[in-house]
């Protein structure tokens, strides 16, 4: 791979680095999120007669569909607990998580705790509680309404969650699981990444001591087994001991993931005093960043495979939102933990190409889903991946960090 390859596309139409400092894109991240993102949750989302939010939004805000994805249900009573918590302690935020989380405690779990996939719009159970992210969005969510609020119940559903959680670590979807025991087993990057996020913000429901002994464990595993060390590169799926398995599963990459993860892991290394890891973290953003870059059209691929032979992902060459955000979080990361010029540079093409691309010049909101030239694919703004996390969440982290870059 040539560490070198941005000094290639920062020459494209997406490098326009006047040499300006990166704190003046600041208000640009805040005026969005304010402006524009927020109030199209707030009133297009609720569902006032029965509960619980509307995830699928057309381009204009309409809703086209009632179901409602426990994903979506969790991370947007995290996003408005998070925006009543950090950004303004505004009532209207704060009613907003507490509606939310009033239809995932009644209709949410099932017998035994576990959070169902999908409900219908009345809170009827729909797909059943297969995915354990469902139960680490409505984690993070309960989490960080209890910061909010004080409230002993919802730390409760927290903290039973959260145990629940670490008891179905090893085996995730459990009966649910379509994998044939023993024949090829393989462990998968999302749930350490996503735990490395989530015990941050757990803190005041898990401790202190609990928070740094499972980032230690969940750094060395990242570090030791889904990061290559020879490639340079995060797998999504590896086996038991850290090894590649040649396979379609096992040749996955997906940069975005890769890359979300490393901001984690800077955000764990400041909290840690690790420079080491915030150095890894940097570089391995860098390395991804530039493996993923689409040469020919710009953006970043979703899904590639390391031994380039054809994905099992038919979607593998489309350019997502989430991807493009959660990269520029970790490059204004980069560049004001460590300084590193090159973070800069990536920063400036990528903001270029995801706001070129992505947001809607018409409508408020960001489109979520192009094609590999980058043109709109569907023109919704929510649905059943897409929601109130990504675009807000990674809005507010640009806000916040680039401000403080001098």
């Amino acid at each position: 791979m040539d560490n070198l390859f941005y000094m290639d596309v920062k020459k494209t139409q997406y490098q326009k680095d006047n040499g300006e400092k990166l704190n003046k894109y600041a208000s640009v991240y805040h005026s969005e999120l304010i402006g524009d993102i927020i109030p199209f949750w707030e009133d297009n989302s609720l569902d006032l007669e029965y509960g619980g939010y509307f995830s699928c939004l057309d381009r204009e805000g309409k809703v086209f569909d009632t179901d409602k994805f426990m994903w979506m249900q969790g991370r947007e009573v995290y996003f408005f607990a998070m925006a009543y918590n950090n950004i303004e302690r505004k009532r209207k935020w704060l009613e907003i998580a507490l509606h939310g989380a009033e239809f995932l405690k009644k209709y949410g779990r099932d017998d035994a705790g576990n959070w169902y996939f999908a409900l219908a719009r009345d809170g009827s159970p729909l797909v059943q509680p297969y995915n354990i992210f469902s139960d680490c969005f409505a984690c993070m969510g309960f989490g960080e309404l209890y910061k909010a609020t004080g409230n002993e119940e919802h730390r409760a559903i927290a903290l039973d969650t959260y145990n629940n959680i670490i008891k179905r670590k090893e085996n995730p979807k459990g009966i649910y699981s379509k994998i044939y025991p023993g024949t090829r087993p393989l462990k998968n990057f999302s749930l350490p990444m996503i735990l490395c996020n989530l015990s941050l913000i757990l803190e005041d429901i898990i401790g202190k001591e609990t928070v740094d002994s499972l980032l230690k464990v969940l750094i060395k595993e990242i570090r030791g087994d889904f990061y290559q060390k020879d490639k340079g590169l995060i797998f999504e799926n590896v086996k038991a001991n850290g090894d590649l398995s040649d396979s379609f599963e096992g040749r996955v990459i997906n940069p975005g993931h890769g890359i979300e993860a490393m901001w984690f892991l800077m955000d764990a290394g400041v909290r840690l005093k690790d420079k080491d890891l915030i150095n890894f973290a940097v570089d391995t953003t860098l390395r991804t960043l530039e493996y993923g870059w689409d040469k020919k059209y710009g953006g970043i691929f979703y899904f590639l495979d390391y031994k380039n032979r054809p994905t099992q992902q038919l979607e593998w060459d489309q350019k997502l939102w989430w991807v493009h955000i959660e990269t520029l979080i970790a490059l204004s990361k980069g560049y004001s933990l460590t300084g590193n010029t090159t973070c800069k540079e990536w920063f400036e093409i990528m903001h270029n190409y995801t706001w070129e691309h992505f947001k809607d010049k018409k409508y408020p909101e960001w489109y979520g889903y192009l094609n590999r030239q980058g043109e709109v694919l569907l023109d919704l703004k929510g649905g059943k991946w897409k929601g109130c996390f990504h675009v807000p969440r990674g809005l507010y982290q640009c806000w916040k960090t680039l401000e403080d870059i001098e």
